[in-house]
């Protein structure tokens, strides 16, 4: 039996920190593993032998996805698309866009909109 799961795009950048991250992270990993397809996109994916499939097994490696995808989503994307979360800060605030679903990278917004447009400009916004 095989479990594959998308968990991101191909990193924007620092593409060796992201890929440093995933190896480490494997060491700790049940059941599945984090790969790459053939455009860099990072899945975990698993493979069981089908006599050590049972019920048992099957709650406890799609738990692992689910916990493994819930924890490191978030550096995932803080890693290989730090710059586009920051202009999406950037273009939220001067347009008094909703924040709601960047709150988890609040530590990444502007402190002011002086320097939030000044970024913009450096960023090429």
């Amino acid at each position: 039996m095989r479990v594959e799961a998308f968990v991101c795009r191909k990193p924007d950048e620092n593409r060796e920190d992201v890929y440093w991250f995933l190896l480490r992270r494997n060491r700790r990993l049940y059941g599945v593993a984090y790969t790459l397809d053939n455009v860099g996109d990072i899945y975990l994916v698993g493979q069981m032998a089908l006599s050590a499939v049972d019920a048992d097994e099957v709650d406890r490696v799609l738990g692992q996805v689910l916990e493994v995808v819930d924890s490191d989503f978030n550096a995932l994307l803080e890693l290989g698309f730090r710059s586009s979360i920051q202009r999406e800060w950037q273009w939220r605030l001067s347009r008094g866009e909703s924040l709601q679903n960047l709150q988890a990278f609040a530590h990444l917004r502007p402190t002011t909109m002086q320097s939030a447009q000044r970024d913009e400009k450096e960023l090429g916004g």
